[in-house]
């Protein structure tokens, strides 16, 4: 059963200010309108309207802990937790403007952007939603790690993340298995922040990253549980990781209809994983975004 639905874009101009985790700069986001077909596509507006890189998974650039961009010489970092948002509430085309490289990373989680994004509101568009439907099952794995697809008859998207932190006990085995809608987003996984053991927190500022960022800014985890913070879930992690996949999976420029699992997977193999759906399930891309 499919559950095709119009194409949809925010009603008016929508903005997020903060600092990038990795660089430390100061970084404003500005969502806005875009047509029918456009899917999601972000501006460097510090390099000039014409620098736009389409979110699609041919653009990603292979780095460790988070997901970049580049298209056209064009590059921005850290995408996941926006285009998350944007998929979680639905919303298909989306033009996001930013004068730096790094996206902010607010909270850690997709909170703040959800929060502009439904105070603007959205607004359906003369055009179907492009689907991808998962019709036979497709796996892969790197090591203990591994993520599959699979097909769900009822036309439903839904992700099940199984985290597993065996030399960390405070984080442990976590499980989440949820239908993605905008209401479950809005409640389940859009507050869930990323996280870190300390000891990693240590050595990223010892190489010269990370420097603002505080344990109030995201999860960092010592032996005791989160330092200067609460969860907010008491799987918030693996929560976090599912809000990751989701992310991720919005590289295929098209509305997932299937069941994604995935064990200790991380932004690499999620990336491998929608570069195959693409491949394999996605209708031929007619309108695309241009740089």
């Amino acid at each position: 059963m499919s559950l095709s639905r119009l194409q949809r874009t925010i009603k008016r101009p929508a903005m997020v200010s903060g600092y990038g985790y990795w660089s430390g700069r100061d970084v404003r986001v500005e969502f806005r309108p875009a047509a029918a077909g456009t899917g999601i596509r972000f501006v460097r507006d510090d390099l000039g309207n014409a620098e736009q890189v389409p979110a699609r998974i041919e653009n990603r650039i292979d780095v460790g802990r988070r997901s970049n961009l580049r298209y056209a010489g064009v590059q921005v970092d850290m995408v996941e937790h926006i285009l998350a948002a944007l998929v979680g509430l639905q919303i298909d085309n989306c033009e996001i403007g930013v004068d730096q490289v790094e996206m902010p990373g607010c909270d850690g989680s997709s909170l703040a952007f959800v929060q502009a994004l439904d105070a603007v509101g959205t607004v359906e568009q003369n055009c179907a939603v492009q689907r991808l439907v998962i019709t036979e099952p497709i796996s892969f794995a790197d090591g203990d790690s591994w993520i599959k697809a699979q097909p769900d008859t009822t036309g439903k998207y839904s992700v099940h993340f199984e985290l597993d932190y065996p030399h960390a006990s405070v984080i442990g085995q976590q499980t989440i298995s949820i239908e993605i809608t905008p209401a479950n987003f809005r409640r389940e996984l859009a507050p869930c922040r990323t996280f870190v053991l300390q000891k990693e927190a240590d050595e990223m500022i010892r190489q010269g990253l990370g420097q603002r960022v505080t344990p109030r800014d995201l999860l960092v985890f010592d032996d005791q549980g989160p330092v200067e913070n609460v969860l907010r879930f008491q799987n918030e992690c693996a929560r976090h990781k599912a809000l990751d996949v989701i992310g991720d999976m919005a590289l295929t420029g098209c509305k997932i209809e299937g069941r994604i699992i995935a064990h200790r997977s991380s932004h690499q193999l999620n990336a491998t994983l929608a570069t195959e759906l693409v491949n394999r399930f996605a209708p031929t891309r007619i309108l695309r975004a241009t740089a």
